[in-house]
Order: C-alpha cells, then structure tokens, then sequence
C-alpha cells in the first residue's frame, strides 16, 4: 500500500487500486497523522486541525468516529489485512504505522538528501538522476483535494521549499554538468512559476550568457529588475547587478567586493565576449 500526498491525496493499493477517503474531515484527519508518521499526534492537535479555534463540543466523540471509520476502510476496502493494525490509539493521541517506503513524503525527502549528498561528493550525475526521480513523485500541489487547517499549511509549505531545494539541486547537477543550453526551458518555467525567486532568476541569465545569448541575458536582467521594483520596491541583489555588469564587458571596480565565482575564468568563452561559466551556489 502506498499514500499520496504530494499531489491529490490518494491511497494505492498493493493490487493497483486507487482509493481516496469519502469524507473531506477523514481525508484531513489521516492526512495529519502521514505527515507525522509513527509519531504520536496528540488528540488536541488533531481537533486544532480539524475546526481550528472554535471546535465543537462533541469535537472528542466525532474525531473518535472518524479514526474509526479509517480502520474500517482499511480492512473494507482491502488496502490493509484485516491483522494489521495501521492506526493505534496512544495515549494521548493516534499514531498511523507505517514503512517510509509507504508515504510518498518520506520517499521525496530521502531522494533530495541523497541527491544532496551525491552533489557534494562531485558526482553530478548521479545528483541529476536521483533529484529527477524525487521530483517525478509531484502530481500536483500537496493536498489539493484536502482541506488544510493551520498544522496542515505549515506542512505543505515545508514541501513547498523542499521542493524548490529540488529544482535548485537540479540545475545545480545540469550547470555542473555543462549542460546551459539544456537548462533554460526550465530555468524559464520556474520563473514562471516562482517569479519572485531571485535564484532562479540569476541562473536562467547564467545559462544564458554562457550559451552565447547574450543579448537575452541583458535582457532577462531588466525583466527581473522592473518586477522586483514594481513587486517589492528592490533592487536586483549585488550578485546579480555584478552579473549584469559582466555581461555588458565593464570590470568591477569595487575593490572591497570579495572575490566570486562571476571572477571564475570561462570555461566556454562563445564568440563576442559573452559572460563566463558561473558556479552556481552551493548547498
């Protein structure tokens, strides 16, 4: 049996089978206790989740009646023999066991680290595939068919962010790997989607400098520049103004700037002085 969170939340059956819970508070109330697998979720959390400030009086007896309901669809519905126990009461809680290999959270979260670690050992490819198998569990954003109180947001924007380290993971293995001109659809589809993430928009204008278009590079730079102004009033960051002097063939002359990766000799120089290679940022 496998659970689904980053995504619709679904329930797969070893035969195959999807299932998702009939009813939105049991879907949310399961949800809670996935994201805290095999730790205990003390009944209190799971009301605050569940009707925020303002429970019911009868909020105790109808949490009962819907971690009851779970077990029985476990067994009814055959995601589960009937001798195993998924959902155990522990005082002063519930607690959901189950195997990491279950949950596809925990799945993700074990393919970013790995990948992080095979970036640090110098072994981009390696990174690239792994981060590519993380990312590949996403089917859409996490929980969107649950309803969401205040513990469940605070968890779906910790994915968020992790899945965003992803994506920089990725295009941390592709620039190591040499491949520039491979990375800018993606670098623009991010844009698209995370526009104010001044990271990716640093290395769509690496990419691109490096792969000899320069021109989009500059203007890439004003793009990002007006939205920063229009969105938040900034300024680009010093590491991109300092690109974007590079790219237009002027040398700094801050002498108190430390020395960067945008001083790092091209490995590919294209024709009509475009910008170096930069490494991207570490981990």
């Amino acid at each position: 049996m496998r659970f689904n969170l980053i995504g619709p939340f679904e329930i797969v059956a070893d035969d195959g089978r999807t299932y998702r819970p009939g009813t939105p508070k049991m879907c949310q109330t399961l949800a809670l206790l996935l994201t805290r697998a095999n730790e205990i979720v003390t009944a209190e959390s799971l009301i605050q989740e569940l009707w925020g400030d303002n429970p019911p009086r009868s909020a105790v007896t109808t949490l009962q009646t819907y971690i009851y309901h779970a077990r029985r669809m476990f067994v009814g519905e055959g995601l589960a023999p009937a001798d195993r126990e998924l959902i155990v009461t522990s005082a002063p809680g519930y607690a959901i066991q189950i195997g990491d290999d279950e949950v596809d959270v925990k799945i993700f979260e074990r393919l970013v680290t790995r990948a992080r670690g095979e970036l640090n050992d110098q072994d981009p490819g390696a990174a690239l595939s792994t981060v590519r198998q993380a990312l590949a569990l996403w089917r859409g954003p996490a929980l969107s068919n649950s309803p969401a109180g205040d513990l469940l947001r605070g968890h779906i924007v910790h994915l968020e962010e992790l899945r965003i380290r992803a994506f920089e993971l990725r295009i941390q293995a592709e620039d190591q790997l040499g491949r520039h001109r491979e990375s800018i659809p993606e670098l623009r589809k991010l844009i698209n989607d995370y526009p104010l993430n001044e990271w990716f928009h640093t290395q769509l204008i690496a990419a691109l400098g490096a792969s000899g278009r320069r021109a989009e590079a500059l203007q890439a730079y004003q793009d990002v520049r007006r939205l920063l102004a229009k969105e938040l009033g900034l300024e680009p960051s010093y590491e991109l103004q300092q690109m974007h002097i590079r790219l237009l063939g002027v040398k700094s002359t801050d002498p108190s700037r430390p020395r960067t990766a945008l001083d790092a000799p091209a490995r590919v120089r294209p024709a009509g002085g475009l910008l170096p290679r930069v490494a991207v940022r570490g981990a």
